[in-house]
């Protein structure tokens, strides 16, 4: 283990068992959320532009979190969405195009109005909501909940939609040029148009520590382990050999 050989294997060790150290240290970093938010800040109602920004993706701690923010329903954008359970029963979304106000660039929000039990009475609700849509300003209070991706519609119902995503609303919407779009949609806390309020609990509260992250920082502290067993091992198996050799040259002399 003295000769140059195993000694340099040995410093590649060092180096490799030092990378595998750090990453298991990084892990650890990540495992334990030194921040955690509150318990129940979800539940604050805050404006919108301090939850998330247009276009930008809402954060893991912000998935579910209260907020309101002021705009006019866009006419003709009022969107059923299928298959959303309410308590348990199957129904229907009600969605609209609320373009916010106040902004230098035109921006919007995908709203959940409300929900509806059949496609009749979601249909019956957009009529009465297209009514609404004179451009007057009102105030929308709900819970930001991330886009759950467009899927593929059936090829003999092309308009319809299974999923709740704001990029999907936008392929119907109107007035889109140059538009900034939330990628998160709101679940609207007060139903308008006839509708039932949507079920929207509040998010369950996480722990602050990822175990996940805990097992790869235990993976990783093995891994540099093994890597001194693994010189180790080779430097006796080149010594058990020599050893063998050795004997094998005197029994031959003798």
């Amino acid at each position: 283990m003295l000769r140059g050989r195993w000694i340099g294997m040995l410093l590649l060790c060092l180096v490799v068992a030092g990378v595998f150290a750090w990453l298991g240290q990084w892990q650890l970093g990540r495992a334990i959320d030194t921040n955690p938010p509150a318990p129940g800040a979800t539940e604050k109602v805050l404006p919108i532009d301090q939850v998330v920004k247009p276009g930008a993706y809402l954060d893991g701690p912000l998935v579910g979190q209260r907020a309101e923010t002021s705009g006019s329903w866009v006419p003709g954008d009022f969107l059923i969405v299928s298959s959303r359970f309410n308590d348990g029963a199957e129904g229907y979304w009600v969605t609209g195009q609320l373009r916010i106000a106040g902004t230098a660039k035109p921006t919007s929000l995908a709203v959940a109005i409300g929900w509806a039990p059949d496609e009749k009475a979601a249909e019956a609700a957009v009529q009465k909501l297209e009514k609404t849509a004179d451009g007057s300003v009102l105030t929308v209070t709900g819970r930001l909940i991330s886009d759950e991706g467009p899927v593929a519609p059936p090829q003999d119902q092309p308009t319809r939609m299974d999923r709740m995503s704001p990029a999907a609303l936008l392929g119907f919407w109107h007035d889109t040029a140059e538009l900034n779009v939330y990628r998160p949609y709101l679940a609207s806390g007060t139903p308008l148009g006839g509708l039932d309020t949507i079920s929207s609990p509040a998010p369950e509260e996480h722990s602050s520590v990822n175990w996940l992250n805990i097992f790869y920082a235990v993976e990783w502290a093995i891994f540099a382990g093994f890597a001194f067993y693994l010189w180790y091992r080779l430097a006796k198996d080149a010594w058990e050999r020599e050893v063998e050799e050795f004997e094998e040259r005197r029994g031959a002399a003798g």
